[in-house]
């Protein structure tokens, strides 16, 4: 047998992934499979994994579940050794986050016990414990004590900052030393961490299930490095080639008031940011060095972690973001109430696999191929009212997959040549989608690209909003459908 290189390695046994479609669960799969294990994803949306480049491997399966179904969670752990609890509500749950992750967390435990999986392994949050420790963290205790609720093994990993592209802890660090030459901070930015490279987790993930001595044990684990968070914020202007940034503490700002700071300047949203600012005030650093000596391996510095991590994003080789693991919602159920059309036709004199790409381009660096100005007001507005905006950008700068973030959008399907539905995430009196669909004419030259905006209004205030921005559609959609004929066109001609 061989792994994703070629290596043979030996074939070992069957391990459950819970978040595989997020940042470290999507990049912790892969790294499984080379290290010769078979791997089983519990989803919610099967289809979001569908892309990965090791969907399709021999030794993966992917199969549909909630890990707050019971019945789904039993199912999909028969015949797995190990379990990986990598699921997070704080994007999805809101303020609620806590409730819901301690109720998930039990679940999973009573099946695993209900199955006999061997051990739970689970990544939480360093941190001293205590009535000063933050709401998120607190969370992540409960969390731990909830999977060790039933008996069965538990292997859990402590880790504070995670450093590596597309993570959130990165994405607030990186817009707000790119944003911003001056920082007003709170006291927190003197606080003591020691963060730790997103591949380093991920080896201690994998070596963990070979190593007995990590069974029922809880571990720190941690960077070379115990830096304050002003020392963090000038090692990311340096690995993003800036001057030293000028970094003012006061002690009048609050988690609250931090926290929507951070969600106007990044692309994190406020219900996220604020459990991210509150744990700042917390020292995470590791008080043993268990990990280190159980598992013994190079570690990145800090300096060495950020410029990676730096690189990644300006290469466009992300291999997960932060993003990744949003909410996927059911389809917009049109019957039943209005819904406004503004269909849009044109025939470009290029083939259609030369469309499809231009189509692909869409959003992100590249901008929306017209009135750029106007979507990044449209982003800032929404930012206004909390929103996600334009700043989550966009993975890959030329491909887009099935539940993938895009801007201030989702990708909800994609018929590759053929067609790419959007449904909007901003915040909105109503449902709104954006349709690409190609047909290919006769002789193969031209392809006809038919571009459709929807909009389900809800109440009185979403038919304002239709009337009121229908009058910039012709600027907006029909500048873009002529900037992907000429994209189209200069592709199709640049391949002759």
């Amino acid at each position: 047998m061989t792994d994703l290189t070629g290596v043979c390695v030996p074939e070992r046994q069957r391990v459950l992934v819970t978040g595989a479609s997020g940042y470290i669960g999507g990049r912790l799969v892969p790294r499984l499979l080379a290290a010769g294990y078979r791997v089983r994803c519990l989803a919610r949306s099967p289809q979001k994994l569908r892309h990965r480049d090791w969907a399709s491997h021999e030794r993966v399966e992917i199969v549909e579940g909630d890990v707050e179904d019971e019945a789904s969670v039993r199912a999909a752990m028969q015949g797995c050794a190990f379990a990986f609890y990598l699921v997070h509500s704080m994007v999805t749950a809101g303020k609620d986050y806590a409730a819901t992750d301690r109720r998930a967390a039990r679940t999973f435990a009573v099946a695993a016990a209900a199955t006999g999986v061997e051990r739970i392994l689970y990544l939480g949050g360093l941190g001293e414990t205590g009535k000063g420790l933050s709401e998120h963290l607190r969370s992540r205790r409960e969390v731990e004590a909830e999977l060790s609720s039933t008996g069965v093994k538990v292997t859990v990993f402590r880790a504070a900052m995670i450093v590596g592209s597309g993570s959130a802890s990165f994405e607030i660090l990186r817009y707000l030393v790119e944003r911003l030459p001056v920082m007003v901070t709170p006291r927190w930015v003197s606080t003591k961490c020691q963060p730790i490279a997103v591949g380093d987790v991920l080896r201690y993930l994998v070596e963990c299930l070979a190593e007995p001595r990590t069974v029922g044990e809880t571990l720190d684990i941690g960077g070379t490095d115990v830096v304050t968070y002003r020392e963090v914020i000038q090692l990311v202007a340096e690995a993003l080639k800036l001057r030293r940034r000028w970094i003012v503490s006061v002690p009048v700002l609050t988690p609250r008031l931090s926290s929507l700071w951070i969600h106007l300047v990044t692309p994190i949203g406020k219900d996220i940011a604020r459990p991210l600012a509150e744990g700042l005030r917390n020292e995470v650093v590791c008080r043993d060095d268990r990990a280190v000596r159980w598992m013994p391996g190079p570690l990145l510095s800090m300096r060495e972690a950020i410029a990676r991590a730096v690189g990644k994003e300006r290469d466009g080789a992300v291999e997960t973001r932060w993003s990744d693991a949003g909410e996927m919602p059911g389809d917009p159920q049109w019957a039943g109430g209005k819904v406004f059309v503004d269909p849009r036709e044109i025939v470009i004199d290029a083939p259609a696999a030369a469309v499809w790409r231009a189509v692909c381009r869409v959003g992100g660096g590249h901008g929306w191929y017209a009135a750029d100005w106007m979507w990044k007001l449209r982003g800032w507005m929404d930012r206004l009212v909390g929103g996600p905006g334009l700043r989550r950008g966009r993975k890959n700068p030329d491909r887009v997959a099935f539940g993938e973030a895009l801007d201030f959008w989702r990708v909800v399907e994609v018929v590759e040549g053929r067609r790419l539905e959007l449904r909007a995430e901003m915040k909105l009196p109503g449902v709104a989608t954006l349709t690409f669909e190609l047909e290919e004419l006769e002789g193969g030259g031209k392809c006809r690209l038919r571009q459709v905006a929807r909009f389900k209004p809800k109440g009185l205030l979403g038919l304002v909003y239709w009337y009121a921005v229908l009058p910039l559609h012709g600027v907006v959609f029909r500048g873009m459908q002529r900037g992907i004929r000429r994209a189209a066109m200069a592709d199709g001609r640049g391949r002759r």
